[in-house]
């Protein structure tokens, strides 16, 4: 898909950019402008696709879950091509990196919507996320753990926040990708009513593929002095933050920076595990869309949060999408056209 910004001194607007990320239960898109102080988001879109279903059993991505895919990238598309948008940078994520049939997708993708997707490596996807949500690790501590939660697939980042200097990626000490998500931890254990003792199982499930990353780092240790601060970015943390609010729809700018404290969560966890999936989807800012997936997304915090106890967590409704427009951005020369790629 291919485009051109008008870079007229009639456009007081200025150039409009995009980012777009296919992961393995979402479709999102943001179309921005450069302000000043970062950028002002002018266009969104975000769908369940589940790009991922049955992917963990079969190693390929389902027909169902492709036309899906598809479907949601046709008005991504649509939105790029209403905004003028000058660069984009479309990323596939954990699902198009395991499928055996991703190529075939990839093209269908291009030739159906006319949207080039670049299937970024764990590390890439860390970084941009990393640069997404860095402004929300602000406190005293000299240590930073960012974690991002997504369906097939957990991102952990161990960072030493004093030695970010303008480039989140100075400060990184360490990355871990898992390859547990939302998505094929409920494929796993079931989406609907857990139970504690197959609750406790998801958790013990992903905390033992932890044990090597904290001997590595030795994070745990920093955790008991008090030197950690811990930011969590996906839509379990939203999700769950909402709940501990009492939200009666979901508002980002109550959520997008807030707070969720490790025992409220557990408590939250505890009684969404013991709910079944019709009680789930009754639950505001849960909904049918999220009922079978929450409990499998806590389960993961849960790991997390036994793992490195600290007490609590920032809250970023930001991301890898926010990540990828600063990059265009800071990259971008004043006037010419580019491929949205």
């Amino acid at each position: 898909m291919t485009g051109k910004g008008n870079c007229s001194g009639d456009d007081v607007r200025g150039p409009t950019y995009a980012a777009l990320d296919l992961g393995t239960n979402n479709c999102r898109l943001l179309v921005a402008r450069p302000t000043p102080d970062g950028f002002k988001v002018i266009d969104a879109f975000s769908r369940i696709v589940r790009l991922g279903e049955g992917l963990a059993k079969t190693g390929r991505l389902n027909e169902a879950a492709v036309r899906r895919a598809v479907d949601a990238l046709r008005v991504c598309a649509r939105k790029m091509r209403r905004r003028s948008v000058l660069r984009a940078r479309n990323v596939a994520t954990e699902a198009c990196r395991r499928a055996e049939n991703c190529d075939a997708f990839l093209t269908r993708v291009r030739n159906e919507t006319g949207i080039d997707l670049e299937i970024i490596s764990t590390n890439e996807e860390a970084r941009l996320a990393l640069a997404g949500c860095l402004p929300l690790l602000e406190g005293a501590e000299r240590h930073g753990f960012v974690f991002d939660i997504g369906g097939g697939s957990t991102e952990l980042i161990w960072i030493e926040l004093d030695k970010v200097n303008g480039e989140a990626q100075n400060g990184i000490q360490g990355t871990l990708s898992l390859p547990v998500g939302v998505v094929n931890l409920a494929e796993r254990f079931g989406g609907d009513r857990i139970g504690r003792s197959v609750y406790e199982e998801m958790v013990e499930d992903v905390a033992s593929r932890l044990s090597d990353f904290e001997r590595t780092h030795d994070i745990a240790r920093r955790v008991g002095s008090g030197d950690v601060q811990m930011l969590g970015t996906s839509g379990t943390v939203t999700t769950l933050a909402s709940v501990n609010q009492g939200l009666a729809r979901y508002e980002r700018s109550l959520i997008d920076g807030a707070y969720l404290g490790r025992e409220d969560a557990a408590a939250i966890n505890a009684r969404l595990a013991e709910m079944n999936y019709d009680e789930r989807a009754g639950v505001p800012c849960i909904g049918p869309e999220r009922a079978d997936l929450v409990v499998a997304g806590a389960a993961i915090l849960d790991a997390i949060w036994r793992t490195w106890p600290v007490p609590r967590l920032r809250v970023a409704d930001r991301g890898l999408r926010e990540g990828i427009l600063l990059s265009l951005m800071t990259k971008a020369r004043p006037c010419g056209a580019a491929a949205l790629n």
